[in-house]
């Protein structure tokens, strides 16, 4: 098996912009992230922002800061779901789950917004519509619009529903530009603040059957009521109004990804939202069309000004397929790439594209006209698992910087060599994750271990002296199941791994096993519990 010597300690836990940044400041110095899982990161300079506990990194540096001010955030209270810097502006969008009916409801908590890269924070709470009179009647025949909210669009008076609670409205992602932040957030749809997040306003975007939208037309937007088919801006049942990606590009023009494809307006920036007008296009099984109708992330090559996007499946009926998409004719034509992956962001360094998927990570060097997967990503010290999914990647001055479930991965030279940084949990007791935690000598995570589900167990242990090393894994009755080491290594902390597999090459069985580590100067012993 591996061998792993580390500088910067690992453990899995149970259970672009181009404005330098300078930072400060900050309430804690780790050298290490605080989550293995790393589903949002963001690059602006040489400074690298990431999720859950925005956390930065400046200058591939051992050591990770967290800034003051986030209380929302280190708290526990809510959780990071998408993040963007414009110049010296941050906004970071906030959810946290619900259980409802023994369900984990995805929510909206609020925003975290820095004017100053990063120094000051200001909360935001997730802005709510005022609840319905108490008098209205919400199942009035014929409909009323008593208990929703009119609006007018050119000129025109319509009717939405409100949204009154948080439950499915994360916000999905976020743009930044100015005093200006939009965010998808799913349930709430489109929304704009012009106010750097003091005040929101909901956006109208097209019916799913419309292919424009522009003030000088009427509209109807379908909607169930008691029964009968209304004329209500209703995302309970237009998929189009659901939000999930955004981008503002180099033109100022604002793409919104929805479950029904892309709408691509010119003047969502700016325009009062009673004139904001539209175009949307859907996936029409085309091979210059979209792949899927569901449009997760968005981004803009800053070499071609190319616009590129995830489509993943609503229908695999009608022949929606997962992959990427990209346009440099503002979506009258799109090229598709990388056909039948499930991909979950993309990023650009150099001239090259980054895919980060279910399946792997992804690189074309040639605008997307060929691709290559990445082998298992390792380092000198340590690797990802071969089953890591990859979640996020984004750039910083001089590196690419990858997330997974299984770490944080970096390179200066387009994926030649890595850097990997897992969280850094010591052996030693009082430390930075856990002021109460007691000193031991060794520890295996994680801990039960499923093979299935986690591919690997690492072991961790101090070698206070250069020396042999062997360590072997017995069942409960003293039994020996592997050698998993016997070599000889220099003074360090180290890690070695086991995949639950037996000297024979068979699965093990669901039971505790020991592990025993002779080294010159003592034998060290741990438990760990294999359960399927």
């Amino acid at each position: 098996m591996n061998k792993i010597s580390t500088t910067i300690l690992l453990i899995l836990f149970i259970g672009l912009d181009s404005n330098a940044q300078a930072v400060y400041p900050v309430t804690s110095t780790f050298n290490s992230i605080r989550q293995n899982g790393v589903s949002n990161i963001l690059g602006a300079g040489d400074t690298l922002w990431i999720s859950p506990s925005l956390n930065f990194n400046v200058n591939n540096n051992i050591d990770w800061f967290q800034p003051s001010g986030i209380d929302s955030i280190t708290n526990g209270e809510g959780r990071i779901f998408s993040m963007d810097i414009s110049g010296s502006s941050i906004a970071v969008g906030l959810g946290f789950s619900i259980e409802l009916d023994g369900e984990s409801i995805p929510s909206g908590f609020g925003f975290y917004i820095s004017d100053d890269n990063g120094i000051n924070w200001l909360f935001k709470d997730f802005p709510l519509d005022d609840n319905p009179p108490d008098n209205c009647d919400d199942e009035a025949i014929p409909y009323t619009g008593e208990c929703d909210i009119e609006y007018n669009y050119g000129g025109t008076s319509y009717f939405r529903i409100r949204n009154t609670v948080r439950q499915q409205s994360p916000p999905f992602d976020i743009q930044i530009q100015d005093n200006y932040i939009f965010t998808a957030a799913f349930g709430s749809g489109l929304l704009r603040s012009s106010n750097s997040g003091n005040s929101w306003e909901k956006v109208i975007l097209p019916p799913s059957n419309v292919s424009i939208l522009t003030p000088e037309q009427d509209y109807f937007w379908t909607s169930n009521y008691n029964g009968q088919t209304i004329n209500r801006f209703d995302v309970r049942s237009d998929l189009n109004l659901r939000g999930f990606g955004l981008h503002i590009d180099s033109n100022n023009q604002v793409w919104y990804g929805s479950a029904n494809g892309i709408n691509i307006s010119p003047d969502a920036l700016s325009a009062p939202t009673d004139s904001i007008s539209w175009k949307h296009i859907n996936f029409n099984n085309n091979s210059n069309g979209l792949l899927g109708d569901w449009v997760i992330e968005i981004e803009e090559d800053p070499t071609t000004n190319t616009i590129w996007m995830t489509n993943w499946v609503i229908d695999g009926q009608r022949g929606e397929r997962f992959g990427i998409v990209s346009t440099s004719d503002n979506g009258e034509t799109f090229r598709q790439h990388l056909i039948g992956e499930k991909i979950n962001s993309i990023g650009f360094k150099d001239g090259a594209i980054f895919a980060a998927g279910e399946n792997g990570l992804f690189i074309s060097t040639n605008g997307g006209n060929s691709w290559s997967k990445f082998p298992q990503i390792r380092s000198a010290n340590t690797f990802l698992k071969e089953s890591a999914e990859f979640l996020s990647v984004s750039s910083t001055t001089d590196r690419v910087w990858v997330g997974s479930d299984d770490g944080l991965a970096s390179t200066d030279d387009l994926g030649q060599t890595w850097e990997i940084t897992r969280v850094n949990f010591p052996l030693s007791g009082g430390n930075a994750f856990d002021p109460d935690a007691k000193t031991v000598q060794t520890y295996a995570y994680p801990n039960p271990f499923s093979p299935a589900l986690h591919d690997i167990v690492r072991i961790k242990y101090e070698l206070n002296e250069n020396g042999t090393v062997k360590i072997r894994i017995f069942d409960f009755g003293m039994n020996q199941v592997r050698e998993i080491e016997n070599d000889t290594y220099s003074a360090g902390t180290y890690e070695a791994v086991w995949d639950g597999i037996d000297d024979y090459g068979r699965k093990v069985a669901n039971a505790p096993y020991i592990y025993v580590i002779e080294m010159p100067d003592r034998t060290i012993d741990g438990k760990i519990l294999v359960v399927e």
